[in-house]
């Protein structure tokens, strides 16, 4: 059971951060990488690896039959991931246990919890609660964040500097890949794979009862081959949203979390922004593309606009396409679910002329797409602002 660390990718971070015109910034980074960074993934590593000393009811949990949601960022894999994650078989990870992967790390993080809560009238968790005001707060009318909020499984890797969130703290697309995992060597999959999936267990193991783990990784749609190799018997949701929607309202979260990092060269955030384009439509088409070849695996699509206007619906296609029953708790929390997102819809505004996307090269690009889905049936994204809805 030992630790995963890319020495690879943190010496190239470490270039690209000499590189940093602005002096704060790039102490900033190298205090992040040369101290915190290390002493993080030394810390994980051997509480990794007493894991199974500590818990030896571990070597018997099995990752059997997971489910992963992937998709363009900002179609609607949050919105799948929170409703089907209220569904009691399934588990997930908070965004605090993705950055402590260790087992042990999460029974002592719960441990100080009740302490805090019986001690110390939650006094840690009032100071936690101000932290994540200040580190959450500029981006989460775009993309709600907390510490104890389910998120994307990618972030297991940042202390391993493997995952694609350094990207929000480093614009450099064009050197640092985590989209193209498929195309790395066998042996580099393996080690990557095989760290996720101990990850997967210590959570199944963590969560209790032979739960079914759930994920949702807009990355991922550039490894369904790898997850396939780990989890021979995994399923997918794959999300499809209106490109003229996605794409320009992912890079205007990117470059929010941009502008937050101080003085950055605007040439090297407009290659990013190519680059970042350039993903999406690989993003689009990728998936399918190795689902076809795995005839034996269940996938199911969802539309999103089926997802935001009919929820409940959408769920039970997607159940009945991964041979899931729907439980009469679960139904009846969809049916609440359905009848509040009738209700209240709040939205924000991106367009396509503010990065200097051009319509006509996306629906040229996404031309089977855009058939399938009839996203011509909509509103003109060259005449109009895109759409973004609040819970994605």
């Amino acid at each position: 059971m030992s630790y995963y660390f890319d020495f690879t990718v943190w010496f190239k971070l470490l270039r690209l951060v000499r590189q940093e015109s602005n002096p704060r910034q790039r102490r900033g980074l190298y205090k992040l990488l040369l101290l915190h960074i290390p002493l993080r993934a030394g810390v994980t590593a051997v509480c990794f690896f007493l894991d199974g000393i500590l818990f030896p009811g571990l070597w018997r949990t099995r990752v059997e039959r997971p489910v992963f949601i992937i998709g363009h960022a900002r179609s609607g894999t949050t919105l799948a991931h929170r409703l089907m994650g209220a569904d009691e078989r399934f588990s997930t990870f908070k965004y605090y246990e993705l950055l402590l992967p260790s087992l042990l790390q999460k029974k002592l993080v719960r441990l100080v919890a009740r302490l805090d809560a019986g001690l110390f009238g939650r006094r840690i968790e009032r100071r936690l609660q101000a932290w994540e005001k200040r580190k959450f707060g500029p981006t989460q009318h775009i993309h709600k964040m907390g510490l104890t909020i389910p998120e994307e499984d990618d972030l297991m890797y940042f202390n391993s500097c493997a995952s694609g969130f350094w990207l929000t703290k480093l614009p450099y697309m064009s050197e640092l890949d985590f989209f193209h995992i498929d195309q790395r060597s066998a042996a580099s999959r393996r080690r990557m794979m095989k760290f996720y999936k101990e990850c997967v267990r210590r959570q199944l193991y963590l969560n209790g009862g032979r739960r079914i783990h759930l994920s949702k990784n807009p990355t991922y749609c550039g490894r369904v081959e790898s997850l396939l190799e780990a989890f021979p018997d995994a399923r997918f949701v794959v999300l499809y949203r209106n490109p003229y929607e996605t794409i320009p309202s992912l890079l205007k979260l990117l470059n929010v979390g941009w502008k937050l990092q101080g003085n950055l060269s605007q040439e090297r955030i407009r290659r990013s922004n190519e680059v970042m384009t350039g993903l999406s439509y690989e993003t689009y088409l990728y998936p399918l593309e190795v689902l076809q070849r795995h005839p034996e695996t269940p996938y199911a699509v969802i539309d999103y606009r089926r997802l935001t206007s009919e929820p409940k619906a959408a769920i039970e296609d997607v159940y009945r396409e991964l041979g899931l029953e729907l439980t009469p708790a679960f139904s009846a929390f969809l049916d609440a679910e359905a009848a509040r997102s009738r209700k209240h819809e709040t939205e924000h505004r991106y367009s396509l002329a503010e990065f200097g996307l051009d319509d006509g090269e996306i629906r040229r690009r996404l031309a089977p797409l855009f058939e399938r889905f009839r996203w011509d049936d909509d509103a003109p994204a060259a005449s109009q602002e895109a759409k973004e809805t609040a819970h994605v």
